[in-house]
């Protein structure tokens, strides 16, 4: 990683080696900032207060090598992200405003993806970790990732079904709760329908009407035009001598068909004519035949009338601006429909009671499922972290697993129980520690010191490696509390973590750092900053001299020196 202005840190690169590194230095020299880099790498929450004071922003920068196969690698690939030769590159940028910019693969991509992915690069503990330890959801999750499939399979079902119970019981609520507003609403539909009913509003009839009512109040009007246009078409009987259109575009056919065999334009000529006189005599029939079939009735305008009012009142009450009868008819045939569904009310609720208590009952089925896996898994699952304590010199503890549930009338049926459930089953998961023999098993949260509750987090880290592992562990000074020979086993315990994972820890403990394969210190210049030469790699005798300061509190310390010689050697002896 290359650390620019963020904290202490000026400009730093922070080289992560295979094996076990242990990042060590004074305190307030920057160890934690490590820590912080890789969690903003990771996704985690941009706070403009890191930005060291008087820059611009903070940088941080990442090459992590993955497998092309891994998950991690697919779903970047799948953003756009390319590897570079095995290789994620990652960077992630803190404004002092509190801006926050991702890149990854050459990209720019969401902060979020970086978060998808740190489940898989990185597991990341410290002293915050500790204390989520202490919360029993985060036990249960231990549990059920521990136990992989045996609980996530019956989970998945589990969760359908809790899913689908939660859908019925709140729709079956909303029937029975709102019963009284349900009933208002059907009566108010029927009145609007039989009102609808009554008027027999037909498609477009509105149309129709608005059309015949304008032709009958014109009619007079319009069969003297229709009665002219004839006259002047096809003549008055009354007048033989008048001239009509039809009479002279005949004569004039006639004079052009008596020559049109000697010139083809003139023949065409007299064709059109002959076309014109087959038209006007059309228009001419149909004009007579509007005249005769008008109607200037006044009884029917006036029924036209009624019944146009008739429809705009429906259209008032039911329709919208602009839209007429059709929006009347549309509103109907949705009220039809939602006054059958309120109808089928009782035979709703009928349905509904009889599918909640079948999925109660099937959801119990599944919440037992789940209860014997747990069960089943949780007598490993202590027996494991039990195991890993006897390493870290705690020899005579024990760690058992409290699996409860709660008594609930309206609850599922577990163990011949009726009991509470929720979204993760009917089951209560506790950590029980019991420090040494004759000690009863109590809570975590009230039966482990901080140095105990530092290794038992440490122990349940250890077991998640064989079932669920992650190519990186992180640990941020979760040996806090512990001191000697306790302090000791734990730096051998991440040493052989280490050998099946990259395992990096920022510790203050001479005992956890002698084991470690690589040992990085993280100090400060004159000015108070962390440069590029403030994180270094200590071989040989700058690892003793550390290791002395970090025994005594002096690098010229004889007796440190010889201690932390002989740590080394019992670290090396260990390898």
């Amino acid at each position: 990683m290359r650390i620019r202005s963020l904290g202490v840190i000026d400009d730093a690169v922070v080289e992560l080696s295979p094996g076990f590194t242990a990042v060590t230095g004074e305190t307030g020299a920057g160890k934690t900032m490590v820590v912080t880099s890789l969690g903003l790498l990771l996704g985690g929450r941009a706070d403009p207060a890191l930005v060291r004071i008087g820059a611009k922003s903070a940088v941080v920068e990442g090459r992590i090598a993955v497998p092309a196969d891994a998950s991690a690698a697919v779903r970047a690939e799948e953003a756009g992200a390319e590897l570079d030769d095995g290789a994620l590159l990652i960077s992630r940028t803190v404004s002092a405003e509190g801006r926050s910019r991702a890149h990854l693969g050459g990209r720019s991509v969401p902060v979020g993806l970086l978060s998808e992915l740190a489940d898989d690069l990185v597991a990341v503990h410290g002293q915050t970790d500790q204390q989520g330890l202490l919360k029993l959801t985060r036990q249960r999750q231990a549990l059920d990732r521990y136990a992989g499939d045996a609980i996530g399979v019956p989970l998945a079902k589990y969760s359908a079904a809790y899913r689908r119970l939660r859908t019925v019981v709140a729709e079956l609520d909303e029937i029975t709760t709102r019963a009284r507003e349900r009933a208002q609403e059907a009566d108010l539909l029927r009145f609007g329908l039989d009102e609808i009913a009554a008027v027999e509003p037909r498609p477009d009839e509105d149309t129709e009407l608005a059309a015949e009512a304008e032709r009958l109040g014109h009619a007079e009007a319009l069969a003297s035009a229709a009665t002219a246009a004839h006259t002047a078409l096809a003549g008055n009987p009354e007048d033989p001598e008048g001239v009509d259109a039809t009479t002279l575009v005949a004569g004039a056919h006639r004079a052009l068909e008596a020559v049109r065999a000697h010139d083809p334009a003139l023949s065409a000529l007299a064709e059109r004519l002959g076309e014109i006189a087959i038209l006007l005599g059309d228009v001419s029939g149909e004009l007579a035949g509007y005249a005769d079939d008008l109607d200037a009735d006044p009884l029917r305008l006036a029924a036209v009338e009624e019944r146009r009012a008739a429809l705009t009142q429906l259209t008032r009450k039911y329709g919208t601006a602009g839209e007429g009868i059709a929006a009347v008819l549309d509103w109907a045939a949705k009220g039809a429909a939602r006054l059958t569904e309120l109808d089928s009310d009782d035979d709703r609720i009928g349905e509904l009671t009889a599918e909640r208590d079948a999925l109660r009952a099937e959801l119990g089925q599944f919440a037992q499922a789940l209860t014997d896996a747990r069960s089943e898994a949780a007598a490993r699952f202590g027996a494991a972290v039990t195991e890993e304590l006897a390493s870290l010199a705690m020899p005579h503890a024990r760690v058992t697993i409290d699996l409860r549930q709660s008594d609930d009338p309206e609850g599922v049926e577990v163990n011949g129980r009726t009991v509470a459930y929720g979204p993760y089953g009917a089951d209560e998961v506790e950590l029980l520690l019991a420090p040494h023999p004759g000690a009863p098993p109590r809570p975590i949260a009230k039966g482990a010191s901080g140095g105990e509750l530092s290794r038992v987090m440490l122990a349940v880290e250890v077991v998640f490696a064989g079932t669920d592992p992650v190519p990186t562990y992180l640990f941020d000074e979760v040996d806090a509390g512990v001191g000697g020979k306790a302090a000791v086993e734990i730096g051998r315990r991440l040493a052989k973590l280490a050998k099946s994972a990259q395992v990096v820890v920022v510790t203050h403990l001479p005992q956890v750092a002698a084991f470690a394969d690589r040992q990085l210190l993280v100090e400060k210049t004159n000015d108070g900053s962390v440069t590029s030469s403030g994180v270094k790699v200590l071989e040989g005798e700058d690892r003793i001299r550390e290791l002395s300061r970090m025994l005594a509190g002096q690098e010229d310390s004889q007796t440190a020196r010889a201690h932390a010689e002989e740590l080394l050697a019992t670290a090396r002896a260990d390898a």
